[in-house]
């Protein structure tokens, strides 16, 4: 996963666990995509300082998926979800009713 997704993901599932500040500098870099220059400038602090600010909070929200894996699970979701969508589409038969129970069984696992 690229850098910039990884982040938007840190940031969705675990943003509201940073203060006002930090929020407010990862979501001009990471949603608004504004250069360090531009949120150093808008918000009166050095290119420096928005940088180790970003490598901390990064670090920080890895942390967080590291001990929850929110972002792991969500991704086990979505693709056993995508199994069911493709499975729904194909004509119907016993074995794709029991492999989309099998597929249900294991979101339920998860969450």
């Amino acid at each position: 996963m690229e850098p910039k997704i990884r982040q938007g993901f840190l940031y969705d599932f675990y943003g509201e666990l940073l203060n006002e500040h930090q929020k407010d500098i990862y979501e001009a870099y990471v949603l608004e995509d504004l250069s360090l220059k531009e949120i150093a400038d808008e918000k009166g602090i050095s290119r420096q300082g928005v940088s180790d600010l970003l490598h901390r909070c990064t670090n920080t929200l890895e942390e967080y998926e590291g001990k929850l894996h929110l972002i792991e699970k969500f991704g086990s979701v979505r693709q056993k979800v995508d199994e069911i969508v493709s499975l729904t589409e194909e004509k119907s038969s016993d074995e794709n009713l029991l492999h989309i129970r099998k597929i249900s069984d294991e979101i339920l696992e998860v969450l």
